[in-house]
């Protein structure tokens, strides 16, 4: 029995050090117009090079309990090293295990990019969305990144078409403001709000989709720390709204890939915080995959961006509960 224990320490120690991810999110610091943002989800991401300073990353955010990952405290991981090491000193294969004893150590959960507000790809645009939501006249309000940015163009520099013609028909009789960057993550939207797109006028409904770009250097559960971080500031800041949050839209050419994966995890997890009175959580990726998985309504060339028919697939989702909600 006690073998057992110690081995299933053993496992939970492994299995904590392969799951550790590295790197972090691609953001961009470009000050383009909609659409036109280098480094937007999946994109090379740029740091304002060139361009002026971008701030870095703040303490981190809070976290809402239901998407808060465990973390052990130091005398935790204390005492599960020291455990492991009693296993691997008495362990009939402790020549084997002492060789790699590296891999068999507890290590602190690294610290999550994704709830440090940090104004990266946001920076350039920052001051005109506060100055909206200072002066602005608006019911409802888009955050994202790309995928919600491109509602503004009917076709970006490359020609690939946008959701500006599907805008108009859909929510052309109400008054909307689109935060949405190329290149956004969930830090970046932290950072926004926080630095005065949160404060002023409020608005009655609010639809969030983030989270793919950060996709490049964090864990799905790491992920949805952040856009739980993003859903607690927004109902800081916009206490009366409700908030229509968005599963983060399937990616990549099939199930397989490996970013759609963590997107999945993130979206499981954030399902959580819908709590039908001022958070509801809607997860449309059904309607954007056919039988195998392959996606419908997506640029062919890079799996992720919606054209106009996944607007369309979007809008008439979406539309009739946002408007709903500013009657």
């Amino acid at each position: 029995m006690r073998n057992h224990r110690l081995l299933s320490l053993l496992t939970v120690a492994m299995v904590a050090f392969t799951a550790a991810p590295t790197g972090q999110a691609q953001t961009s610091g470009t000050n383009n117009p909609p659409g036109q943002t280098p480094g937007g989800p999946g994109g090379a991401g740029r740091r304002g090079f060139g361009r002026g300073p971008v701030a870095p990353p703040g303490p981190p955010a809070p976290v809402p309990p239901e998407v808060t990952m465990p973390r052990p405290s130091a005398a935790e991981v204390a005492r599960m090293n020291a455990a492991l090491r009693q296993f691997v000193a008495t362990s009939p294969e402790k020549e084997l295990l002492q060789k790699y004893e590296s891999l068999l150590t507890v290590e602190v959960p690294r610290d999550n990019p994704c709830i440090r507000p940090a104004s990266g790809a946001r920076t350039f645009r920052h001051q005109a969305f506060v100055d909206t939501a200072k002066n602005g006249d608006f019911d409802i309000l888009f955050y994202g990144d790309s995928i919600t940015d491109l509602w503004n163009v009917e076709q970006d520099p490359a020609g690939n078409p946008g959701g500006k013609n599907v805008f108009k028909q859909f929510f052309g009789d109400v008054k909307v403001a689109n935060f949405g960057v190329s290149g956004d993550s969930t830090q970046g939207i932290l950072w926004g709000l926080q630095n005065g797109e949160g404060q002023g006028h409020q608005p009655k409904a609010i639809m969030l989709m983030i989270g793919t770009n950060n996709t490049g250097g964090s864990s799905g559960a790491e992920i949805a720390e952040g856009i739980g971080a993003d859903v607690l500031e927004l109902r800081k800041d916009f206490p009366e709204a409700k908030i229509l949050l968005l599963a983060i839209f399937p990616r990549g050419a099939s199930p397989a890939d490996a970013n759609r994966r963590k997107c999945e995890e993130a979206n499981r997890l954030i399902a959580k915080l819908d709590d039908q009175r001022h958070v509801f959580f809607l997860n449309l990726n059904s309607k954007f995959m056919d039988e195998k998985g392959a996606l419908i309504g997506f640029r062919p060339a890079d799996n992720l961006h919606p054209v106009e028919k996944g607007y369309e697939i979007w809008a008439t989702a979406v539309a009739p509960i946002l408007k709903s909600w500013i009657k």
